[in-house]
């Protein structure tokens, strides 16, 4: 039993913006009108009922993205009707909703968060005593405000390197969002200048969502083979339009140590070529093997 639903639309001014494509993401004033197509799937091999509903969320300092339980309100919900709220679909069959949010006229200052969520669950019968739901949502994020839209930005510092004390090699960064929205931050990190001219990665760097004024900690975990010593790191994180690139030397090894000459840059997105820590080694020792044989 699976449901799967999706944003079909997203505004023209925001059409190279990724996060605009997965969740509803506008600045509107107060009395102003916004509407997005969502699809909804039945993923399952039996036909099921779908229930469409709007439900709270929030953004915590810790946390990041939390759903409300159930359906849960709040003044974004309360602004949000769905056409239909209900759909019936068999197997593998999709249809689109149209969702509608009407700001009120005295809607309260700031970012709103939400969830458009798509709920299935079997017949239930009344002496059961547990009754299993599924189901799956689209995020909303709605900044209310009779001005320009709030800047999105964030800072990165402490670029640093360690390895866990079960071995495993990680570059962690510290991330503040300096804006007046919530991001959703994701990344890259690549690896150059190591051990006898060693590079790795792109390695992925998890983040997560971070409201206004919240910080969090950037991780990604490396490959454990990653021989311990001093590299250049390079560290790229993303939000919507929003790019951020922060580099510097670090040690991998028992003791961790932090970025030193850094610099955290606006730039263009590229990806690194991947180049392999092991194949390198390899041909590393393999051009030592060759020299000490011939001399």
């Amino acid at each position: 039993m699976s449901v799967g639903i999706r944003l079909v639309d997203a505004p023209v001014s925001r059409r190279d913006d990724e996060r605009a494509h997965r969740y509803v993401i506008d600045h509107v004033g107060p009395g102003e009108r916004i509407r997005r197509r969502i699809a909804v799937t039945n993923l399952s091999d039996r036909r099921h009922r779908v229930l469409l509903y709007p439900a709270a969320a929030t953004v915590h300092r810790r946390d990041g993205f939390v759903f409300a339980p159930g359906r849960t309100g709040n003044e974004l919900t309360d602004w949000v009707s769905l056409e239909p709220g209900e759909l019936v679909l068999a197997p593998e069959e999709t249809a689109k909703v149209w969702t509608e949010i009407t700001v009120a006229d005295d809607a309260t200052r700031g970012e709103h968060y939400g969830v458009v969520w798509a709920e299935i669950s079997p017949e239930h019968e009344p002496a059961e005593q547990v009754r299993n739901v599924v189901r799956a949502g689209v995020r909303m994020y709605l900044s209310v405000g009779p001005d320009g839209e709030p800047r999105s930005d964030f800072r990165v510092d402490g670029l640093t390197g360690a390895r866990t004390a079960a071995g495993v090699p990680v570059v962690t960064a510290r991330v503040k969002n300096t804006g007046g929205r919530a991001l959703d931050l994701t990344g890259k990190l690549t690896l150059s200048d190591g051990p006898g001219g060693l590079s790795a990665g792109p390695f992925n760097v998890r983040a997560g969502t971070v409201g206004p004024g919240h910080s969090t900690t950037a991780k990604a975990t490396l490959d454990r083979r990653l021989p311990d010593g001093v590299w250049t790191a390079r560290l790229t994180l993303v939000s919507g339009r929003v790019e951020r690139v922060s580099t510097g030397r670090i040690t991998i090894g028992t003791k961790p140590a932090t970025q030193r000459g850094g610099n955290t840059a606006m730039s263009v997105l590229t990806v690194g070529s991947l180049v392999s820590v092991a194949a390198t080694a390899l041909l590393a020792a393999y051009a030592y093997h060759r020299r000490n044989r011939f001399r």
